[in-house]
């Protein structure tokens, strides 16, 4: 049911973590806190790897290469659009930044988890940043099917449209089958394709923030790899070989998406409903403003790569 909202079960878990972790928790942290922080470290890095079951290379595959270059716009411009307004424009810190620039553009709330080991930022500020993209990924959600008739695109277009531009994967797939099975089809496989572009990012936000904190220097060039994003890949490549029955990879699915929403309840459990006040509405502006720019931006990218490629938008 919550998933036909387009409300996955990352958005409950933290939801209902930060709930207990403002009421409850704190009368029992003394006792849990190694298995919280266990749980918000250790299964969030396992869930992200076991997340490669959910794509594989040959859905890759099927969007071409106009699909990839989409995607690739996508993330580079909204990343690098989100740390720009942020910090220069809504006076942000550079984690917040990221986090929500992360969320934006790649897969929603598990890209700001995903992101949050290599940044290094605090609970509070992944649980804002994660708010920003339930909000706008909802709204996302309802927006784009209403804008079909208005868009002039065909059913695969408008699928890959979407796919490429709204946040989270369960808001994909309502506003795909809300326009028809075409194009809930190319927006899932157009969305697992900037699933896929995580493991990169992260490698190269990790080389970048290495950079900048000078723990890299000419002549000694040491830079922090998020191995699990390496091994996200590469348990993605086992399952293009399609190795495994499908059986077995619907559990282990179900199990990575276990793993996923303790992870986000133990990082509810270390937030404070204060922490998230005092960051204000400037997280929420600099998210409208990045969903405004995927919307519009990321119309105008497809229907120019279509014509690049000749290909009917």
């Amino acid at each position: 049911m919550l998933q036909g909202w387009g409300l996955s079960a990352l958005t409950l878990a933290i939801l209902l973590g930060i709930a207990a972790g403002n009421t409850l928790f704190p009368a029992i942290a003394g006792r849990t806190a190694a298995g919280v922080d266990f749980a918000k470290g250790t299964l969030l890095r396992i869930g992200i790897v076991l997340y490669g079951f959910r794509v594989t290379f040959q859905e890759i595959a099927g969007v071409g290469i106009a699909g990839l270059a989409i995607d690739v716009a996508i993330v580079t411009c909204v990343f690098g659009l989100a740390v720009y307004l942020g910090t220069r424009v809504f006076k942000l810190d550079r984690e917040t930044s990221m986090l929500i620039g992360a969320g934006s553009a790649i897969c929603g709330a598990a890209a700001v988890m995903a992101t949050e080991p290599v940044v290094r930022a605090q609970a509070h500020k992944v649980s804002v940043a994660v708010a920003t993209v339930v909000v706008f990924g909802t709204l996302g959600m309802f927006v784009y099917p209403w804008l079909y008739p208005y868009l002039e695109l065909s059913e695969h277009a408008f699928g890959i449209f979407a796919g490429s531009t709204i946040h989270e994967v369960a808001q994909v797939v309502v506003a795909g089958r809300a326009v028809g099975e075409t194009a809930a089809s190319a927006a899932v496989i157009e969305k697992m394709l900037r699933v896929m572009l995580l493991a990169p990012f992260l490698l190269l936000l990790s080389a970048r923030l290495s950079r900048d904190s000078g723990t890299v220097t000419a002549t000694n060039a040491k830079i922090v790899i998020p191995w699990f994003a390496v091994l996200f890949v590469a348990v993605s490549g086992f399952h293009s070989l399609q190795v495994l029955p499908a059986a077995w990879v619907d559990a282990i699915v179900r199990i990575d998406t276990v793993l996923l929403a303790m992870a986000m309840a133990a990082l509810g459990l270390r937030t404070q409903a204060s922490a998230i006040r005092q960051a204000g509405a400037k997280p929420l502006l600099l998210a409208a403003t990045l969903f405004v720019f995927l919307m519009v931006g990321g119309y105008v990218l497809n229907v120019g790569v279509a014509a690049l490629i000749g290909a009917a938008p």
